[in-house]
């Protein structure tokens, strides 16, 4: 009997949604599969309070951890031949819950020498959020063997809005009746079931060599090259911005309160006016890079990490 534990965060229920559909195709015969869902002491609220999103900007992108719930016993007394790890991306960057359990001696105990499969859901940059993964997989001695990343299709300023409207609103509806429903569709969700065959092929086989080939097949991942250069440059000013504010002091602090109150505007200035600049160096800039865009998006496509 092959043992595959699912570990996964999910503050709306959208990320368990697609694990479970992904699990359809997986369990059956010689297969159990098990659920543990990372629970902080003290949980993020869903949806969303405004201030509180903010709030969580520093600690996430620093990846600073936050206090967790212990996993049933009987979690802890199995040896998994296979993780599949599920998780969002806040703040460019693998979210608190997440973060903090892969930081945890929890984490080392169950990943040590164990194949993982990551299940990414998010609005649509997840690339240095995925190489902050890989280095954290490589701390707790696990084996990153296959990827898969669900995103909003949609255009990256209708995106902005309708995910606002689902975090803070809590309804995955369509804002206005106008916009698309914001997140993952529905359509990608079911179909996130198709995944799971390579995956139980390689489980059953116990060999992982060309499962992310096998996933990438069925679309499992597509790299925005944009998107990249996007991500990159985020992270740059994202790590000037977090270090301000975490020098002022822990979530209540007027000083920190002040500064969060500019990084909103910042980071609306940014989405809305310097994105796009973004946009036309990209496209001025695109022949003579190619090559390079090439190599990138084979390597972000892939499981691999630089330099290891």
């Amino acid at each position: 009997m092959k043992e595959v534990l699912i570990i996964y965060y999910s503050q709306s229920g959208q990320l368990l949604d697609i694990v479970q559909n992904l699990a359809t195709s997986i369990e059956g015969a010689n297969v159990s599969i098990t659920y543990y869902r990372i629970s902080p002491k003290n949980d993020y609220e869903f949806p969303w309070k405004q201030d509180d999103f903010y709030d969580a900007f520093p600690e996430s992108f620093l990846q600073i951890p936050c206090e967790l719930k212990p996993p049933k016993a009987d979690i802890l007394e199995k040896k998994y031949d296979l993780i599949i790890l599920g998780y969002q991306v806040w703040y460019l960057t693998p979210s608190i819950p997440i973060n903090s359990f892969l930081k945890s001696d929890v984490a080392k105990k169950l990943l040590d020498q164990t194949p993982v499969v990551t299940v990414i859901a998010c609005r649509n940059m997840w690339l240095m959020a995925q190489e902050k993964m890989k280095r954290l997989l490589v701390s707790c001695n696990a084996s990153l063997v296959g990827n898969i990343a669900l995103v909003d299709r949609h255009i990256n300023h209708i995106s902005v809005i309708t995910i606002v409207h689902w975090m803070l609103g809590g309804k995955k509806t369509k804002y206005l009746g106008i916009f698309p429903k914001p997140g993952v569709s529905d359509e990608d969700i079911k179909a996130s079931e198709k995944f799971g065959t390579p995956i139980r092929k390689a489980l059953l086989s116990n060999d992982y060599s060309s499962l992310q080939d096998d996933l990438l097949k069925l679309d499992a991942v597509k790299v925005k090259p944009l998107l990249i250069q996007t991500d990159i440059r985020g992270n740059v000013l994202f790590t000037k911005w977090a270090n301000l504010i975490i020098k002022k002091g822990p979530t209540g602090n007027p000083k920190r309160k002040k500064l969060l109150v500019l990084f909103k505007y910042y980071l609306l200035f940014a989405i809305w006016a310097i994105a796009p600049i973004v946009f036309i160096v990209f496209l001025a800039t695109y022949i003579p890079r190619y090559n390079k865009i090439k190599r990138d998006k084979a390597y972000y496509s892939s499981v691999r990490l630089k330099n290891n």
